[in-house]
């Protein structure tokens, strides 16, 4: 049992039960810094229930998206993806490069979306249009050569969970979210906090600052990144972040998703 999680920035956003005090990382940054969990949530971290139901086994697609060797307790590949491209100077490299979220991006419309500049541009395309597809043919297309994933990486049943998230757990983010300035610019605020206030400050505060991740005599909190890459939040809010004892919201209202986000975008930066 590694018992190991590279913690992400979106921690912050949905508090749920995590370690307080632990470090962020930022979209483009590429530090390391781990923590374990308690070895009593393994099995909710990492394991799954006796009979999943749907809003757990979209929510757990969704966390093999983001990073699946943290969702799924295996190591993390070190040599780059063979299908990543290269060719069209593509900036990353190791591990990052196996996550689904680094084509596809956090809004899943690749080259068309919030990736179509900057250094996690590929010229890859979404997956938006694969929506409503049925999960079977797209478990096999997983399986093709752009996605060469061993069954020791993502097992047949826990690549099944990525098809579902793919088919019925995508949500078009361009109806929350400007893509001109990456803003929040919908959502019920009020509502938002009522959700945040009662379940997300727990761990983070009533002010969103109980847990900083800022490096270098700076401050990052959940304000910060929700302010700062709220399509990578909304990503954390529905799923949790992988490889953390952390609550989601996708069993709720997808309106109640974005109302946390909204709120969230409101607290102290700093």
């Amino acid at each position: 049992m590694r018992c190991k999680y590279k913690v992400g920035i979106i921690l912050a956003v949905v508090g749920g039960i995590v370690v307080a005090g632990l470090p962020a990382l930022a979209d483009d940054d590429e530090r390391s810094d781990y923590a374990p969990h308690k070895p009593e949530a393994q099995q909710f971290v990492h394991g799954a229930p006796s009979i999943p139901s749907e809003a757990w086994t979209l929510a757990a697609g969704g966390r093999i998206y983001d990073t699946w060797w943290d969702a799924l307790d295996r190591p993390e590949p070190e040599e780059t993806n063979p299908a990543y491209p290269v060719a069209v100077n593509a900036k990353q490299s190791g591990g990052v490069t196996w996550r689904c979220k680094e084509c596809h991006g956090w809004d899943y419309l690749g080259k068309d979306g919030i990736y179509r500049k900057g250094s996690h541009f590929t010229g890859i395309k979404g997956i938006m249009d694969a929506a409503g597809r049925p999960v079977a043919e797209l478990a096999a297309l997983l399986r093709d050569a752009n996605h060469p994933y061993t069954r020791d990486m993502i097992s047949d049943e826990e690549m099944l969970r990525v098809a579902a998230f793919v088919s019925r757990g995508l949500v078009d983010m361009r109806t929350f979210i400007d893509y001109e300035t990456r803003k929040v610019n919908a959502g019920d605020v009020e509502r938002g906090r009522e959700l945040f206030q009662t379940i997300c400050a727990a761990c983070h505060g009533f002010d969103g600052r109980l847990l900083d991740w800022g490096e270098d005599g700076g401050h990052s909190y959940v304000g910060t990144e929700a302010a700062e890459v709220p399509d990578e939040v909304m990503n954390k809010i529905l799923n949790a972040h992988p490889g953390v004892q952390m609550v989601n919201l996708r069993a709720l209202p997808l309106d109640d998703a974005i109302a946390v986000l909204a709120y969230a975008a409101t607290l102290p930066v700093e």
